[in-house]
């Protein structure tokens, strides 16, 4: 029997579904449907998280979820936190606003890690100009497309996708940023007010 992939641990330690790896987060190999419980030796036992604990939980699984490292993660807080506004919701704009995201929010790729390595191929344009840095910040009214190849794996299912509504997708598969993301247009996985005050400890 294989391993199981390490981004299917993440799933299971946080007890829930992430979709970390696409299409089979929707199948029966889907391994929180196989094993609703944590990995390792205890993870079957019960368990009672501690207020801290449930904040630094809610922060590994937003990290997760995004595929970032901590030093990443606290950067945006960071300038989040630096901002005017509500912190957790300028955290969680700052995350949605990276090209990679991006490409996966408009359908182009099946998970935030596939979207990643797209735009680390030199494969997607924003206004026309190659871009290949997956953390770049897109701005109102820039316009994201990907090599056509890429298109016609996938043509048949964005024909039956909608993405999120602070972004569009036109009949040529050219994607617009046409907002900056609300609270209700992010990730509604992730609880940011625990990891704002999980680092405001």
């Amino acid at each position: 029997m294989g391993r199981t992939p390490s981004s299917c641990r993440q799933c299971r330690r946080e007890r829930e579904k992430l979709f970390l790896k696409g299409e089979r987060c929707f199948t029966a190999k889907c391994a929180v449907e196989r094993r609703k419980y944590p990995p390792g030796q205890h993870g079957a036992a019960t368990q009672r998280l501690t207020e801290y604990a449930k904040r630094m939980r809610e922060k590994q699984k937003a990290r997760a979820i995004y595929a970032l490292t901590e030093r990443q993660f606290r950067s945006y807080f960071e300038k989040a936190a630096a901002k005017t506004g509500v912190t957790g919701e300028l955290l969680l704009q700052f995350l949605e606003r990276r090209l990679d995201n991006v490409i996966f929010r408009l359908g182009l790729a099946g998970s935030r890690p596939a979207a990643r390595q797209i735009v680390r191929h030199g494969a997607v344009q924003v206004n026309g100009k190659k871009v290949n840095v997956p953390s770049f910040q897109v701005k109102i009214n820039d316009a994201i497309s990907v090599k056509p190849k890429l298109i016609e794996k996938i043509q048949e299912k964005l024909k039956e996708y909608t993405p999120p509504a602070w972004l569009s997708l036109d009949q040529n598969f050219m994607g617009t940023v046409v907002h900056m993301p609300r609270r209700e247009d992010t990730e509604r996985l992730v609880q940011e007010s625990l990891i704002v005050e999980y680092y405001s400890k």
